[in-house]
């Protein structure tokens, strides 16, 4: 289940609104896996596979996010505007930062998508990187849809849109 770019009900006009979208994507997942923490004990069946979409998410689609910005968003505004630079440099490292919960978050939902056996155990550790991640996304995303986001639409043309649109789609062809 890898999610594809410009799939949705609504036809994204822009690069800008695929990554809000993504953006979307990520507090969605984020709060998958605040509910296995929290209603996981209540609903153990759907704790394996809630769970697994998790780890799917996490590990498939947001490297691709990642990539979609270093990739084919920062070459492309760098340069154009100091303070832009300013939050791309932050973007940057801010990206680096969500490795550590990232990973004990997906360590934690891959054994409870193998069973919700260890449920009583791993739900604090999944509550924990949750929160974490949900306070660092939580400016992270604000920042990129108040200053990055607007810069594109702002400093880049058609032209460049369209060629993000399609490096964006590239990523996730199959």
């Amino acid at each position: 289940m890898l999610t594809r770019i410009g799939t949705t009900a609504s036809t994204p006009s822009d690069a800008v609104d695929l990554l809000v979208d993504c953006h979307a994507r990520i507090r969605h997942f984020l709060a998958l896996a605040r509910g296995i923490a929290e209603r996981g004990p209540s609903e153990p069946a759907a704790v394996p596979e809630a769970a697994a979409a998790v780890v799917r998410y996490f590990t498939r689609a947001l490297p691709l996010h990642a990539r979609d910005e270093e990739e084919s968003i920062v070459p492309r505004l760098r340069g154009r505007d100091p303070a832009v630079d300013r939050a791309l440099e932050q973007m940057l490292r801010e990206h680096a930062e969500h490795d550590a919960p990232l990973g004990a978050l997906v360590a934690a939902c891959e054994a409870l998508a193998r069973g919700a056996g260890r449920l009583a155990e791993l739900a604090p550790v999944v509550a924990r990187e949750t929160a974490a991640l949900e306070r660092h996304f939580e400016e992270h995303l604000r920042n990129e849809e108040a200053i990055v986001f607007p810069a594109m639409r702002r400093l880049l043309g058609a032209e460049a849109d369209a060629a993000i649109v399609r490096e964006l789609r590239a990523r996730r062809e199959p």
